[in-house]
């Protein structure tokens, strides 16, 4: 069978076209956006990849088109399909008809953590030999692939809550059907869908309602929004999770950073986990992930050994490379809490020395302000922050940034950001780089531009 895929370079859709192409089905795709790494995920799996959305990339018709959620009427591509009759279906719904049938489906859900929790628990259960299948929307760098069949039930999956695709506005992860459910955590996001935060907790609540009720929930012990969405009934067994306060997972002793702590489940200790990542919001992760894995029969202690060797995801926190000390970090931060955890995580692992925040806001939440008040809290733990302006961005930063102006310079070319960041920088500083998109190859930009500098 051929599949062409519409908006293939998307981190769930080229998860997709993976798991088609390891089926052993022909697979191509249309994106506008083609850049590392999923376009080189697809290429070294001989899928092809065709720039823009033209008809002709249609042509002779595959059997059937997938259409990302990013395609909107209007679109040519779009257009000629329903035009000519082509058979098309969604992403989520052929992933659930063709790959989840029958698994045991082990949903990660929420509005931060979901691919770094996701990526735990695949790891804990390939490295208890259960070998999974999974679909991330990330890398994790222990598999080096974003998605898997896998030869066992257990099939891992990144629970979005935003829609479907323009015929189905329902959120994807009503499609997956889990049977192990973990919701991280609650917020507003997706201003261009969600109208409120109640409109997600229903969705959220359609999700509850199609978890078996000999599966498992797993849950913050304390987060209103998520508690809200249960008290709209619940049919399925709850466990739940925090890392400060005793909860039926929690933690005890823990690092300053976060690089170690000893792990509590129902007040016995299970053991001590010592990895690479750093920060509250992955201890919070890895909490889910071990009750997760639990459910599908990994004891605790052999799980906390696993995420030792966890090696987390591109993109999360992701060192891409040290100039004479100066040290250029890639991270998906694109909300306020994710900023704010991001960067409290590494002034706890570099006390004093100097962070440089590199903010590109380009999700459609960001670009409407709907977070702009929360913008300067979220970045008091940097020294200096460089923000990139885009285009159409809908709000004015220098009337919600407060008490961080005299810390922020705006920048709207990308190619003078980065000059003046190759000047400014000296040994010891730490350049984080936070956006949800290419960020017009920033990260190898400032690398090429530090090495070419003439430090003295």
């Amino acid at each position: 069978m051929h599949l062409h895929i519409l908006g293939i370079c998307g981190t769930f859709m080229g998860g997709i076209a993976l798991l088609a192409r390891a089926m052993g089905h022909q697979v191509s795709g249309s994106d506008a956006n083609v850049y590392p790494p999923m376009s080189a995920q697809l290429e070294n799996a001989g899928i092809e990849l065709m720039e823009g959305y033209r008809v002709e990339h249609l042509e002779p018709a595959p059997d059937v088109v997938v259409v990302g959620n990013a395609m909107s009427r209007g679109n040519p591509a779009v257009e000629y399909v329903l035009n000519r009759g082509l058979p098309y279906t969604s992403g989520p719904e052929w992933l659930a008809k063709h790959v989840l049938q029958d698994r045991w489906v082990l949903a990660v859900a929420g509005t931060h953590g979901k691919t770094s929790t996701a990526s735990m628990l695949a790891w804990i259960l390939e490295d208890a030999g259960l070998q999974p299948g999974f679909l991330i929307g990330g890398i994790p760098e222990n598999f080096g692939c974003s998605a898997r069949l896998g030869a066992s039930p257990f099939f891992v999956v990144e629970a979005d809550e935003y829609d479907t695709a323009f015929f189905d506005k329902r959120s994807k992860f009503v499609h997956y059907r889990p049977r192990t459910l973990v919701m991280n955590n609650l917020e507003f996001d997706h201003a261009d869908i969600f109208d409120d935060l109640t409109m997600i907790q229903r969705q959220f609540h359609h999700l509850v309602r199609i978890v078996p009720s000999e599966g498992l929930i797993i849950t913050p012990l304390y987060d209103e929004n998520l508690g809200e969405v249960l008290d709209m009934g619940c049919w399925t067994p709850i466990e739940y999770f925090d890392p400060a306060i005793e909860a039926g997972w929690h933690a005890e002793n823990a690092a300053a950073d976060g690089h170690a702590f000893d792990v509590i489940c129902q007040g016995e200790r299970q053991g001590r986990l010592d990895w690479s990542l750093i920060g509250h919001h992955n201890m919070v992760n890895a909490l889910a992930a071990l009750a997760a894995a639990r459910h599908a029969g990994v004891p605790a202690d052999v799980a906390i050994s696993s995420l030792s060797g966890f090696k987390n995801v591109k993109r999360r926190m992701e060192l891409r490379g040290t100039v004479s000390d100066v040290k250029v970090y890639d991270d998906f931060a694109h909300h306020p809490t994710a900023i704010a955890t991001t960067l409290d995580g590494l002034r706890k692992q570099v006390g004093q020395e100097r962070i440089i925040a590199v903010l590109e806001p380009r999700s459609n939440t960001m670009k409407r302000g709907v977070h702009a008040h929360m913008l300067a809290d979220a970045l008091q733990a940097a020294d200096q922050v460089m923000l990139y302006l885009p285009s159409d961005l809908q709000w004015d930063p220098t009337e919600y940034l407060g008490t961080m102006r005299s810390r922020t310079e705006y920048y709207q070319d990308a190619s003078a950001l980065i000059e003046r960041l190759v000047e400014q920088a000296v040994p010891g500083d730490h350049l984080l780089v936070m956006s949800n998109g290419g960020f017009e190859g920033i990260h190898q930009r400032l690398l090429d531009g530090l090495e070419a500098r003439s430090w003295v």
